[in-house]
């Protein structure tokens, strides 16, 4: 349970990391247009590192459901200011959210230590070279389709082998491009064309998915899942909910989390891994 980022290695074995969302964008689901604002993207980002967050993943491109792309040249505009002055302020690893090879390379350039793409390095073609150019830590996740596209009618045989499968192959297609296994943490995608059974069945299939020998990432935080198991549109009710599955993707194997509200979540993950004494 090692993640090689930047030339250093991070121990997961025992305890396992939380990352900060920082939305720079005026349309994402949970907090669209909060941080918007350079100065309040960086306040909020510095505040998530004081409660706990040992990474800040920061995004100018909203990736919910319908959501419609971004120029390059104003997703770079949104972010770049942001790892900048992040990157002054705090040794918190900082990853950026981003389907596009220019906006990964601006960013890698300011700072940045991590390459999150939800499209698991497919959706631009650029993107592969980049990441074997580079020594940033990478985030793989699994999604099908896109973001307009993705929860139109999501279907599969049996989710849990395909996503199985799926990181597999994305393994060693990285592989062969010269890319070290250790640089990669795989996400299954929670919400990311998936129904709430299937978001669900691979929530219970974690200990499985995490036979890779990589490390897991979970981002359940607030998704629609958690409104429709609770039966209710709030968003503020599926805060305590996302704390819940926190303490339950810790125990059944993933090593990092992905959250909005760090301070609860980065508890919930130190209590857990106490319990579990690994």
């Amino acid at each position: 349970m090692q993640w090689l980022i930047r030339g250093t290695i991070h121990d997961l074995t025992r305890k396992g990391l939380v990352m900060g969302i920082v939305n720079v964008t005026p349309d994402s689901f949970s907090d669209g247009g909060r941080f918007a604002d350079t100065g309040r993207a960086v306040e909020h980002a510095l505040r998530l590192v004081a409660e706990g967050a040992d990474i800040l993943d920061i995004g100018g491109e909203s990736t919910r459901p319908g959501a419609e792309p971004v120029p390059e040249a104003e997703e770079i505009r949104r972010v770049l200011p942001v790892i900048r002055a992040v990157r002054g302020q705090t040794r918190a690893l900082i990853s950026i959210d981003t389907m596009k090879a220019s906006v990964a390379r601006a960013a890698l350039d300011a700072g940045a230590d991590i390459l999150n793409d939800v499209t698991g390095l497919r959706g631009d073609p650029l993107m592969l070279r980049l990441a074997a150019a580079s020594d940033a830590g990478l985030v793989v996740m699994h999604m099908t389709g896109t973001p307009q596209t993705m929860q139109a009618d999501p279907a599969y045989a049996d989710v849990v082998a395909e996503v199985h499968s799926y990181f597999d192959s994305r393994l060693a297609i990285l592989a062969k491009a010269g890319i070290d296994p250790r640089r990669v943490v795989l996400d299954p995608g929670f919400g990311f064309g998936k129904t709430l059974a299937h978001n669900l069945a691979l929530l219970r299939a974690l200990p499985e998915l995490a036979a890779t020998g990589r490390p897991l990432l979970a981002g359940v935080s607030r998704k629609s899942m958690i409104g429709q198991l609770l039966e209710s549109p709030s968003l503020s009710d599926r805060d305590w909910p996302t704390v819940t599955l926190t303490s339950c993707c810790r125990e059944l194997g993933a090593r990092i989390v992905r959250v909005h509200e760090v301070s609860a979540n980065a508890q919930a993950m130190r209590m857990t891994e106490a319990v579990l004494g690994d």
